[in-house]
């Protein structure tokens, strides 16, 4: 163990430093984002969301190099995509009245197939896969500063209004007789969960980000029966899947996505049978 974490701190893995860091610091607000998509079972909503972000990463890879728009970074299209999606299922499934699943399916079919076309059109080398699966050597400084922001863009609101969270999650119709402005929480939540999608995208992948944020926070709930325990058992999960992970595919040469979320998914199943075979007894 100790020759690991000497290794760990060589000048050569930096990268794998950083991912480590962008990992713990991502822990809260994966255990906070995870319990409510979790408890308002929205899990499908992440899926729309990460799979608009790539629409959003091929067009901004498409201005940058073709339009030379230097400043249209990929994080910037993914995160402008993943909001989009966001507002798109909040506000035609609340006020339009379609189904929300439907809705849902139409972004995320949409979101992908846009962004594999600008994706075709953008010329150079174009690592898709690492957008697709993950890829811990895109990870940098701006990546540590930018899980910092939105940690303190999740836990002071959730701090700040964690009644009115707590109600909305639970039974939003009561919630909104008592005065509660659950149609602003909604959304704002939907918001947030699309800032965590983009948040992950490098570490796990569009493909495999709806598991890292559902299964720390359904593990958790196999234990737990009151919301903000189960965010920070959640948070808890997230920081060892992440970390276990990522060190795992490091030392035995795995992909690193696939990796933690093998690692999530096997602990969330073991948790399920145990709470099945207590709740047996």
């Amino acid at each position: 163990m100790s020759e690991m974490i000497r290794e760990l701190f060589s000048p050569e893995l930096a990268f794998l430093r950083c991912a480590l860091l962008v990992g713990l610091l991502a822990a809260p607000t994966l255990g906070v984002v995870g319990s409510l998509v979790v408890t308002r079972r929205i899990s499908s909503l992440a899926g729309a969301c990460a799979h608009a972000a790539l629409g959003g990463v091929g067009l901004a890879l498409f201005l940058q190099r073709v339009v030379r728009l230097a400043w249209c970074t990929p994080t910037l299209g993914a995160v402008a995509g993943a909001l989009l999606a966001a507002v798109v299922v909040g506000v035609v499934s609340l006020s339009a009245k379609e189904r929300e699943d439907t809705v849902i399916a139409v972004v995320w079919a949409l979101g992908m197939s846009i962004g594999l076309l600008f994706l075709e059109r953008t010329p150079g080398y174009v690592d898709w896969q690492g957008y697709l699966f993950g890829n811990i050597l895109l990870l940098s400084g701006s990546d540590i500063v930018m899980t910092l922001v939105l940690d303190a863009a999740v836990l002071l609101p959730m701090i700040l209004f964690y009644p009115a969270v707590l109600a909305m999650s639970f039974d939003a119709t009561f919630s909104e007789l008592r005065g509660v402005r659950t149609t602003a929480i909604y959304l704002v939540l939907l918001g947030l969960t699309a800032c965590t999608i983009v948040l992950l995208l490098n570490v796990v992948g569009i493909i495999l980000v709806i598991a890292l944020l559902t299964l720390p926070a359904a593990t958790a709930g196999c234990f737990t029966r009151h919301l903000w325990s189960m965010m920070t058992l959640a948070g808890i999960l997230s920081c060892l899947f992440v970390t276990g992970g990522l060190l795992g595919s490091f030392y035995y040469r795995l992909p690193s996505g696939p990796a933690i979320v093998v690692l999530a998914g096997v602990v969330y199943l073991a948790a399920l049978g145990y709470s099945k075979w207590r709740g047996k007894r």
